[in-house]
């Protein structure tokens, strides 16, 4: 039924599952990159740091930042075929470092608490908008339908009841498919989702690039204006390079672990990371034309995904399908996000604890949603609770965002910049020398090293508030 993989390591025998192919790999490990991120917040920073010149300093920093980090990943979890946790065991690290597999497992589930009523939320649109409920303002002046449209975003978040419900939608969905494990559950959905995502993000994109606001729009995003680039723009783009494509939280460790022999895993990150900024950009190619076109903000931050999508979609040629269309494909890059983070736990309480899967899966799914619907709405029973000043929503987004995966990002690169033999990575990274790849694996050495680790540092103290 598995794809299982017997091999020693540190003279141990695991006997694990694995992806099945080097295409499995691929779109497992790149919809875990893609997200909401990709959809909400990707556009949203490019609205507010001046377009083209943020995407080319944004693409340097993806090569300089999260290409190395997420090759480092990829090398621990295949070299040790374990959990993050336990990863850094097997390798024989310094004790120390098994911190790293610990501060993971907290940040993703910090990460889920808020994640996954956001998410809700995403569900939720999808279902107002095959119910039609945006059908009607179609027909009214643009103020008037901008009012409901933000007063329907408030009831949307702000619900006594509701928000709760939907939090537990697509942490259901995420339950179902990680019950049926790694390949029949992870791989068979991400390679269904990952490509009906692209589909739909086409079509999205086609549409609006024949509006009257395209050439506008298209122009915003690739014009190229050298004097927006500033110093905090610069850190804007490189703290989304690190943040967004789901490194330093585990994830891509706990993937590693089940990426296949063959595989090439330099190569593997690189088409990750492109296609994973492809689809951010296509995203944009989808949005701006639309924003152009009736005179909108480009700037407008977050409320471009709730509230401009379908006030503007509702007023274009089948916008109601359209509507649909955008939160389906929102909702599966969401929900396959979900899984490469609700991963991580089960991974380290089935390695750690000899729980079986259905009971890791259930215990974690259990812990994210009480805490999760207990905390992060206004109207749930700690939701006016305040943590230094902040929301429990935005108190458990700060610790993971600005704390614990910048920490984690940097204590990976020093392990493998300075506490992992070259050798060793040489052999690892080529395949027990069947690829012909060592340049490129010097380069990646020295970025591991001397650059990627200097810019993480950067990031973390950028993201304190510190360099502002």
């Amino acid at each position: 039924m598995y794809k299982i993989r017997k091999k020693e390591t540190n003279n141990v025998i695991d006997n694990r599952e694995t992806f099945s192919s080097g295409i499995a790999v691929f779109f497992a490990t790149l919809s875990s990159a893609v997200g909401l991120g990709n959809i909400w917040k990707f556009p949203s920073m490019v609205g507010t740091n001046g377009g083209g010149a943020f995407i080319l300093i944004y693409l340097i920093s993806v090569l300089l930042v999260s290409v190395p980090v997420m090759i480092s990943e990829f090398y621990i979890g295949r070299r040790s075929r374990s959990n993050p946790v336990g990863a850094f065991e097997k390798l024989k690290t310094p004790t120390f470092f098994k911190v790293v597999g610990y501060l993971g497992v907290i940040a993703t589930f910090f990460i889920m608490f808020f994640y996954s009523a956001v998410a809700g939320w995403v569900y939720s649109y999808l279902f107002k908008a095959i119910k039609g409920d945006f059908l009607d303002i179609s027909s009214l002046p643009i103020n008037e339908a901008a009012d409901i449209i933000v007063n329907l975003y408030n009831s949307t978040v702000s619900g006594s009841i509701s928000p709760m419900i939907w939090q537990l939608v697509p942490i259901l969905f995420v339950t179902i498919i990680l019950i049926a494990g790694v390949k029949n559950g992870i791989e068979k959905v991400t390679k269904t989702s990952m490509p009906i995502l692209f589909l739909l993000i086409i079509v999205t994109c086609v549409v609006a690039l024949n509006l009257d606001g395209a050439k506008e729009g298209v122009d915003f995003l690739f014009r190229v204006d050298f004097s927006t680039i500033t110093p905090s723009m610069i850190l804007a783009a490189l703290g989304l390079a690190f943040f967004k494509v789901s490194i330093g939280v585990g994830t891509m460790i706990t993937y590693g672990s089940y990426i296949t022999e063959d595989n090439n895993m330099i190569n593997n990150a690189f088409k990750v990371v492109l296609s994973d900024t492809l689809v951010s950009i296509t995203v944009g190619l989808a949005i701006f034309p639309v924003v152009f076109t009736f005179g909108l903000e480009p700037t407008s931050g977050p409320a471009l995904l709730f509230n401009t999508i379908p006030l503007v979609f509702s007023r274009i040629p089948f916008g109601n399908l359209l509507i649909i269309i955008f939160f389906l494909l929102t909702s599966l890059a969401a929900t396959m996000a979900m899984l490469s983070l609700v991963e991580v736990p089960v991974a380290f309480l089935t390695e750690e604890f000899d729980l079986k899967r259905k009971t890791a899966v259930i215990s974690t799914i259990a812990i994210i949603s009480i805490v999760g619907v207990l905390t992060v709405h206004p109207e749930s029973i700690f939701g006016n609770t305040q943590l230094f000043g902040m929301s429990l929503f935005n108190f458990f987004d700060f610790v993971s965002s600005n704390i614990l995966m910048p920490i984690n990002g940097s204590l990976i690169i020093i392990f493998l910049g300075y506490f992992t033999a070259k050798s060793d990575l040489v052999k690892e990274l080529s395949n027990d020398y069947s690829l012909a790849n060592n340049r490129m694996i010097s380069i990646y050495y020295f970025l591991t090293k001397y650059i990627a680790l200097f810019l993480i540092i950067i990031v973390f103290l950028n993201s304190l508030g510190i360099l502002v």
